[in-house]
């Protein structure tokens, strides 16, 4: 247990780190941009963050592979995940940037930085699933001081969105290096199975519906509102962001366990991070004024009112992203399906009756998150109720509830 709580405050204090870079981005941007501009910066980091679920895919994979089978070999999974993402990228952003009035030095660079990212994820998946949570921490932290360390430099001195954007791209791809030099010792296994494919396109799908859905709102209201009700849009994500991503030492710390097939882990993880969520939510109740001056400044503090239905749905997609995680590490089918379905709904919703305003679209996602995490839920227990009904279907090599042990190094 002593080891778990190190480990605990090990990846929290990363956490805490990445998401404070993260954090600062857009709020630098929002004191040294103008509202379009701002815009564009957020909707270009929604886009990155969608780009890059290659990178958390990769890293739930090897993690939940490791943690089933051994140090198996992960080179060539890597290698295919990052041309795919390539070759995808190559296609979709010239389109956005079309369609959401983006300029194309700014695309490239974030196509840049992106297939960095996605490369970072096998070390650190890696890690996790070895369960070197101390050195995943410091491999969180490095990763996030060249994903977000060089914008926040650049918007610091001034180099405007493209200036950022270049340094980003250039100290993600640097930090590369590091991670390689953190994983050392890790060894490979070579009669342990080969981590498929197809388990990579199943995390990555996961994940990648996960960030649609949660990144949606932003997207729709870059499109549907005008340039300053957009601003006030990307100031109040912040908040959502904040409340999705506040918990992720729950998940990370849970996905070795929920590999091998303990299911009180879940239970634990959900109630950890519902506590979390309704804590956020009631500070930006109450505070709400504070939290969107603390995010863009003091111009966006009128739009207080706002911050409780933006800390609302990131609370409730952080339930949504465990219960994604406990699918794709107990290889259920189709573990994204929900959260394509919720999409697909709100984008029409929001293009047909939602009214077009900070609010309206606000509300709609609120609530679009509320039943995404219900129908979620209703199907990892009904596959949990099959699954011990029929033990057969779940891994023969790994004994539920299994204990698990904590490597420091």
């Amino acid at each position: 247990m002593a080891g778990l709580g190190r480990a605990g405050v090990a990846v929290t204090l990363a956490g805490v780190f990445v998401n404070g870079l993260a954090y600062v981005v857009p709020v630098l941007g929002a004191r040294h941009l103008d509202p379009a501009q701002l815009s564009a910066l957020a909707t270009l980091l929604a886009l990155g963050a969608i780009g890059g679920v290659a990178s958390t895919g990769l890293q739930i994979a090897v993690a939940v592979h490791r943690a089933r089978y051994g140090r198996a070999a992960t080179a060539r999974p890597t290698l295919l995940t990052v041309a795919v993402t390539a070759a995808l990228l190559a296609v979709t952003l010239p389109v956005a940037a079309g369609l959401l009035r983006l300029d194309a030095p700014a695309v490239l660079l974030l196509g840049v930085l992106t297939l960095a990212v996605v490369a970072a994820g096998r070390w650190l998946g890696e890690l996790q699933g070895d369960q070197r949570f101390l050195r995943l921490a410091g491999g969180m932290a490095l990763l996030a001081a060249g994903r977000y360390g060089g914008m926040v430099v650049g918007l610091s001195l001034g180099g405007g969105l493209n200036g950022s954007l270049l340094a980003g791209a250039v100290t993600s791809v640097l930090v590369l290096a590091l991670l390689v030099r953190l994983n050392r010792g890790a060894g490979i296994d070579p009669i342990a199975p080969s981590l498929a494919t197809r388990t990579v396109l199943t995390a990555s799908g996961a994940t990648l519906a996960m960030l649609v859905v949660s990144y949606a709102d932003l997207l729709l209201a870059r499109r549907f509102l005008p340039p300053d009700a957009s601003g006030v849009y990307a100031v109040g994500t912040v908040l959502t962001k904040g409340a999705l991503w506040a918990p992720q030492v729950v998940t990370v710390i849970a996905l070795p366990r929920l590999a091998k097939g303990d299911r009180r882990t879940l239970v634990t993880a959900l109630a950890l991070v519902a506590c979390a969520g309704a804590a956020l939510v009631l500070a930006s109740a109450v505070a709400g004024g504070l939290a969107f001056r603390l995010a863009g400044g003091p111009g966006y503090a009128a739009s207080g009112r706002y911050a409780a239905l933006f800390a609302g749905t990131g609370a409730l997609y952080a339930i949504v992203f465990i219960l994604v995680n406990a699918r794709v590490a107990g290889s259920h089918r189709w573990p994204a399906a929900p959260l394509w379905t919720s999409t697909v709904v709100f984008a029409v919703a929001v293009a047909t009756v939602v009214p077009r305003t900070v609010a309206g679209i606000a509300g709609a996602a609120l609530a679009t998150a509320a039943l995404t995490a219900v129908a979620t839920g209703l199907l990892t227990m009904a596959q949990e109720r099959r699954s011990r009904s029929n033990p057969t279907r779940t891994d023969p090599t790994v004994a539920p509830g299994a204990h698990v042990t904590v490597r420091d190094g």
